[in-house]
């Protein structure tokens, strides 16, 4: 007996975040058909010109957002941006560098350094576990 695999698919609002675009801001025919593996796989391959402009310049979901300004979604929310943003808008609030924005790299700063001091507690006890082993 032979096995038959079927076709992977997906939501487009699934595939807009695995291609880190907003899905709104796609084509009508990409937000409303399905997306197969193979056709995600293509256009992060070979992105059409669509998506190169939409990666370029938005508008960006929240995570990207967040991610370019170097703050969580979470700042995002506490500085007030809760709609996507354009590549321009983005550039813009990095030049004016409001206060929000200021406080949340610090704190995001701070994250990331706990973050490491965990990961290198948790290594010299591993390590010291398996010497003891």
């Amino acid at each position: 007996m032979t096995s038959h695999q079927s076709t992977q698919t997906m939501k487009p609002a699934t595939a807009a975040k695995k291609l880190g675009v907003y899905l709104e801001a796609t084509p009508a025919e990409f937000q409303e058909g399905v997306v197969s593996r193979t056709e995600l796989n293509e256009l992060q391959a070979n992105p059409p010109a669509w998506l190169q402009e939409l990666r370029k310049n938005g508008p960006h979901p929240r995570p990207v957002v967040a991610q370019r300004l170097g703050i969580s979604i979470a700042g995002l929310a506490r500085g007030g941006i809760t709609d996507p943003l354009t590549t321009e808008q983005i550039e813009e609030l990095r030049q004016e560098l409001p206060e929000w924005l200021q406080k949340e790299r610090a704190t995001q700063a701070e994250v990331r350094k706990e973050t490491v001091r965990i990961k290198e507690r948790d290594a010299e006890r591993a390590a010291r576990g398996r010497q003891g082993a």
